[in-house]
């Protein structure tokens, strides 16, 4: 597997034939400290790091000099500073990445109707479709990166593949800022040399599970007995795991929007086992995700309760609601009934609340009477307070007891995504240009 500070960099020749690689999986390399230097582009080849102020934050994003010296994401910005001592540290700004993240998904779309988003910066494409119009699968490659370099100053890598989990790591393969294609004929020769690890499914335990069995790398893997990999992981994921390892994934790229789900986090300054904070926590992220929620026109049916303690230790619980709800009302009570429920516990350095199983809102039933019908109607009214006045203009009256807690602005927000949005959804809504 490459490291992610690019040292294993692979690239494929200009000669090589990508007519059975029509699976493009696109990465934008060290997105969000590439979007910040922009303004900076006198540091660009000096060790970045991207996080918030807080003594508490942890690291958003690192440039790949930085990464040479071990720093990356999610780890804390101390750390990281002990590990890099000369660090610059960014800001976060995320309304620029969204905007750049638009920017290139545009981009994509012009490439090919089939494009799958997985997150803010990285994309599959089909583009069996595009021979036509614009060459091979290297080509479209080869446009893309292009594009991205020219309309946004920003650099991509592109792996090509049959599949989409070679495709995947062959991007990897290819930081920053390359292309690698793999032949389905060399599919084989590609994957079973590198370890384990690079299976998807397999963590630190699973891969400690393998390894104990003599199964070292994927071609291990691919000449094993399933019935003894079952045995290991267990049935599913041994049938798996043998497969991907045989460069077996049936999977074509889906362009239907499906988020997974919402949710919002904060880390505090200073860890507390105040409960009457964390419950006006707990209001404050619930109402925040329901906005979230209706303005993407999203219900969902299971609330989640994260809490992270003081000794790093996290703990998620979660409960499954009769129906589907975009109401923070309803998903502040259903996660301080799981606080609650939890009794007496130790101080609290981070807490999040998140909503999954989501579905179109418009797919929503309410019954003849319909409990909630107050509250819905109270949001509807916040809602349109904020979208003429400003977000906060109007809140409910607990949380103008205290300011929100303050805490790392890179964990404050996330949605995780299971696929990307169609062209005509993706272009419905225009982000202006990030104040600079």
């Amino acid at each position: 597997m490459s490291k992610q500070d690019g040292s294993n960099r692979q690239v494929s020749a200009t000669s090589v034939d990508s007519s059975t690689a029509t699976i493009l999986h696109v990465d934008l390399d060290a997105f969000f400290a590439s979007v910040e230097l922009l303004d900076r582009p006198e540091i660009a080849h000096l060790p970045v790091v991207v996080a918030g102020r807080s003594a508490r934050s942890v690291v958003t994003a690192a440039n790949y000099p930085a990464r040479k010296f071990g720093v990356r994401s999610a780890i804390p910005l101390s750390q990281a500073l002990r590990m890099c001592p000369k660090a610059i540290v960014l800001e976060p700004h995320f309304e620029k990445y969204r905007y750049y993240s638009q920017k290139v998904m545009e981009i994509f779309d012009d490439v090919t109707p089939l494009v799958e988003r997985l997150g803010i910066d990285e994309a599959f494409l089909d583009v069996a479709g595009a021979r036509r119009v614009i060459g091979s699968p290297a080509d479209v490659g080869a446009l893309v990166r292009r594009r991205v370099q020219e309309e946004t100053r920003l650099t991509c890598s592109v792996g090509a593949a049959s599949t989409k989990f070679v495709a995947k790591l062959a991007s990897g393969r290819a930081k920053p800022d390359g292309m690698l294609v793999v032949p389905a004929a060399d599919t084989l020769a590609f994957l079973h040399p590198l370890p384990v690890s690079a299976l998807w499914g397999v963590g630190a335990a699973t891969e400690e599970s393998l390894t104990r069995r003599g199964l070292h790398t994927i071609g291990d893997i691919a000449h094993s007995q399933l019935g003894a990999l079952q045995r290991a992981v267990g049935e599913a994921s041994g049938r798996k795991l043998h497969d991907l390892a045989n460069g077996i994934d049936p999977r074509s790229v889906n362009p239907r929007a499906v988020e997974k789900s919402v949710g919002h986090e904060v880390t505090f300054e200073v860890d507390t086992v105040d409960s009457e904070l964390l419950r006006r926590e707990l209001l404050r992220q619930s109402n925040a995700v329901a906005v979230r929620l209706r303005t993407a026109g999203w219900v969902g049916r299971t609330v989640v309760l994260k809490l992270r303690y003081a000794d790093f230790s996290t703990l998620t619980r979660s409960r499954t609601l009769a129906e589907s709800t975009d109401l923070g009302r309803r998903i502040y009570e259903e996660v301080r009934s799981i606080h609650d429920a939890l009794g007496n516990h130790g101080a609290v350095r981070l807490i999040g609340v998140r909503v999954e199983q989501l579905s179109a809102g418009d797919d929503q039933q309410f019954g003849l009477w319909d409990e909630d019908e107050v509250w819905r109607e109270a949001e509807d009214t916040m809602d349109a307070v904020s979208a003429r006045f400003g977000r906060g203009s109007l809140r409910p009256a607990s949380l103008l007891k205290t300011a929100a807690p303050r805490g790392d602005a890179q964990n404050s927000h996330r949605i995780d995504y299971e696929a990307a949005p169609t062209r005509e959804a993706a272009s419905t809504k225009k982000l202006k240009p990030p104040k600079e």
